[in-house]
């Protein structure tokens, strides 16, 4: 064999080997039915204990509902907000009051009208470690002199993101 044969072939397997190893299946957590379920449920109760009439959303990884559900005498508009809310905090991979903090200190942002995105507060993101595999967004607590609406649906999200957060590692 040739010395440039030799290169050519040496060269392929190199190819070949960096190829296969880069072409491996991802490997992730991903929220369970299960998961979003419990995280919807306890969020609705918590906001129902302090008589709010809200609707939850929890988005998966790619900002898909997983679960939606919408509370005794909530408003319409609630529904959607949820899903506004929790896609914003899975798409920015931050609660959502961050985002109504960047409007704030810069009115011109551009991705406040991306499509579902809103800049209201509400909504966490779910994570394992620092992956970001979902959200969940609440929609339609009362604000009042002593709180506002968004800090009681945020508080409500917390507590059900905090009953799965077991699973979360």
């Amino acid at each position: 064999m040739s010395s440039r044969t030799v290169r050519i072939m040496a060269l392929a397997s190199v190819f070949a080997l960096a190829t296969s190893a880069g072409a491996q299946p991802l490997v992730r957590k991903d929220l369970s039915l299960a998961m979003a379920l419990t995280i919807a449920t306890t969020a609705s109760e918590a906001c129902k204990a302090l008589n709010q009439r809200v609707s939850v959303t929890v988005v998966g990884r790619n900002g898909e509902i997983i679960v939606q559900l919408r509370g005794d005498n909530a408003s319409p508009h609630t529904v959607e907000n949820s899903f506004r809310k929790a896609y914003t905090a899975r798409t920015f991979r931050v609660p959502s009051s961050e985002i109504v903090k960047r409007l704030k200190d810069n009115p011109q942002l551009g991705a406040i009208h991306l499509t579902n995105v809103v800049a209201a507060q509400g909504a966490l993101p779910i994570m394992i470690g620092g992956d970001v595999i979902g959200a969940a967004g609440v929609s339609g607590a009362v604000t009042t002199p002593e709180s506002p609406g968004g800090v009681k649906d945020e508080g409500c999200v917390k507590a059900g993101i905090d009953k799965v957060a077991d699973q979360l590692k």
